[in-house]
């Protein structure tokens, strides 16, 4: 189904090149002139009714020097000089600028000189006119030729590519694509739901149907490749065209949006690879298309109004949200952004990611762990923070099953002591990241995380200005430890793909769209509430690994499923059954009002992780966590 693109012998990629040169210079001027010249003749002799004894021959020479002159001299100032693209908008501009002076001073010409006149009065703006009709076509004419058979330098296997979206994205697709001499695709399709583009043609691609008749188009045409050129679309209809393409057996790219391609290279670092894919060019489509997508918006102003001219802290900036949200941070022109770690390589990638360069010689880069006890009030005296992000966890749920005692040290005790010194020191702002499976919570994971939420709602009062609030998401794509990262171990490895039940759904977002609205949340939530993500709907865990599987080329691939382990849910839920979904103030945050502890449960906690532990005192400490995320809650509330 590929086809060769013709290459000559060095000889004739070099006249082919002296050719272009010359058609971009001395070639189209001699055609704009023949333009003017055949347009000057033809329409004199319409005005003479076609008789050439009427005609002027002397008047006629006379004008056609004029115009020679004129056109030349006015061209070379405003349209030869190379300052336009071949047959872009601004040279038919120019063209256009040229062609009225010029036929202006003939005009003017015809009607000072004495009897009798060389042209008619009326043939100066007609000729004029015709002379700029050719012009256009010729224009048009040497652009599609160029775009047609445009020299490579290399072989190339030439891919039919069909282009779904006949939008803006549409349009950068065609163009890219005859542009790029070294592109290896060639549009032949423009595929679009909207009824009103059904007879649009893009440089000469048509529109030749819906997404639903890309199978009938592809076969027709006998294509290669789908590309997908609808940046802002949901993954409803992306996973369609992926699912025809696949059934197809066609390659299947996606035309990156520009915000996308810009950050390519930003996001590569912050990840540890060195991604620095040029804006334009296709890529694969990935799971991050497939499943989370999702329109964030965002108010820059809000943003901005709590953030701009701040200090702000990041905890646990070295890790995969800790370092987006320190990027998302830093597009707010804040005072000072401090990112604190104890994962040195992590602060590393964050400072290249952000900065460009990583000397790790800035004081905003602070080394040190913060379960160690003199640590957090040494950082906020150095800091002064405004405001705090507190991003730093533990999240791997089987192993804190296994060791209760360090979730409570890191998810509550580290809480808690950043809360007081938040406290202490007045702060604006205190923003605590939590998980959905703070939600009626069944694992250790989900207890500490639901007592971290409480002492952020307690530590606020009447009498202390600032605002202390949790932010509520589920799983994110592309985080360290997600489950991405173990199926494509896994499909690298040639399986088995290993799924925990047929049944398990889990809700996805991307890194990027989590750390936007976390810092979006941190402008419209209150004291003593937990703003919890819209995340879309949940997403069955076997299909996700079938779509590594597939991704991966091994379609096939055998999937075992392991059961669920102890503290695991089968479903995820983002609110409890006592938690109503508000959203006074966005669209994809609900606000939940969290109760703050009336009993100070972090004394006891804090004594239980102090000694020596047995499976013994791990039973008793969670059971001590089940009670403290419960202590204080009124038990006659009706669910919603």
């Amino acid at each position: 189904m590929s086809r060769e693109a013709p290459t000559g012998p060095r000889g004739t990629r070099s006249s082919l090149s002296a050719l272009g040169k010359f058609w971009r210079s001395d070639f189209r001027i001699v055609l704009d002139l023949i333009a003017w010249l055949i347009s000057l003749g033809m329409v004199a002799s319409v005005r003479y009714d076609m008789a050439d004894a009427w005609a002027n021959h002397t008047g006629l020479l006379t004008a056609a020097a004029i115009v020679v002159v004129l056109h030349l001299g006015l061209g070379m100032f405003l349209v030869y000089r190379g300052q336009y693209r071949y047959g872009s908008t601004d040279e038919l501009i120019g063209l256009a600028t040229v062609v009225g002076i010029t036929t202006a001073v003939l005009l003017v010409v015809a009607l000072l000189l004495p009897a009798p006149r060389i042209v008619p009065l009326s043939v100066p703006p007609v000729a004029g006119a015709v002379a700029l009709v050719l012009i256009v076509i010729e224009r048009w004419a040497g652009k599609r030729m160029r775009d047609t058979h445009r020299p490579t330098t290399h072989r190339v296997e030439i891919q039919r590519a069909i282009i779904v979206g006949a939008g803006d994205g549409g349009l950068t697709a065609v163009r890219i694509m005859h542009g790029d001499v070294h592109s290896k695709y060639r549009p032949v399709a423009l595929l679009d739901d909207d009824l009103a583009k059904r007879y649009l043609r893009i440089d000469g691609v048509h529109v030749m149907g819906r997404l639903s008749d890309l199978e009938r188009v592809a076969t027709a045409l006998n294509a290669d490749v789908v590309v997908f050129a609808i940046p802002t679309a949901g993954k409803e209809v992306l996973n369609a065209a992926a699912d025809t393409a696949a059934r197809l057996k066609l390659k299947f790219k996606v035309l990156p949006s520009f915000n996308e391609s810009a950050l390519q290279t930003s996001r590569g670092s912050l990840a540890g690879t060195a991604d620095v894919r040029p804006i334009g060019q296709f890529r694969d489509v990935s799971l991050f298309d497939l499943i989370g997508r999702h329109q964030i918006k965002t108010d820059v102003e809000q943003i901005s109004q709590y953030l701009a001219g701040k200090t702000v802290l990041v905890t646990g900036a070295g890790g995969s949200i800790g370092s987006r949200l320190c990027a998302e941070i830093s597009r707010f022109a804040v005072k000072r952004l401090v990112m604190t770690d104890r994962d040195e390589s992590g602060l590393h990638s964050v400072e290249l990611g952000i900065g460009g360069r990583a000397l790790l010689t800035s004081p905003d880069l602070v080394l040190g762990d913060l379960r160690d006890s003199g640590f957090i009030p040494q950082l906020f005296a150095s800091a002064q923070p405004d405001v705090v992000f507190h991003a730093a966890a533990l999240k791997h749920l089987p192993l804190l099953e296994s060791f209760p005692e360090e979730a409570v040290k890191t998810n509550v005790l580290v809480t808690d002591r950043l809360l007081t010194e938040a406290r202490r020191h007045r702060i604006d702002r205190f923003v605590h990241i939590s998980t959905d499976k703070a939600a009626e919570p069944t694992s250790v994971l989900g207890l500490t995380k639901r007592i971290a939420e409480r002492l952020t709602a307690t530590t606020n009062d009447d009498e202390l200005p600032g605002t202390y609030l949790s932010v509520r998401f589920g799983n994110v794509l592309g985080s360290r430890g997600s489950v991405l990262t173990t199926f494509a171990s896994q499909v690298a490895s040639g399986g088995p793909l290993t799924v925990t039940d047929p049944q398990m759904r889990r809700y996805f977002m991307t890194v990027d769209e989590a750390c936007e609205l976390v810092v979006q949340a941190g402008a419209i939530g209150a004291s003593r509430e937990v703003l919890v993500l819209d995340m879309g709907e949940q997403v069955l865990i076997e299909d996700l690994a079938r779509r590594m599987a597939e991704m991966g080329g091994h379609p096939e691939m055998a999937i075992e499923y392991t059961g669920l382990r102890h503290g695991e849910k089968l479903l995820e839920k983002r609110l409890s059954k006592y938690e109503a979904d508000s959203r006074p103030s966005h669209p994809q945050v609900s606000q939940v009002p969290v109760p703050p502890f009336t009993d100070n449960v972090v004394e006891r906690l804090s004594y239980m992780v102090r000694q020596p532990m047995t499976e013994d005192v791990r039973r008793e400490l969670v059971k001590e966590l089940n009670i403290a995320s419960r202590i204080g809650l009124d038990r006659s509330r009706s669910p919603r």
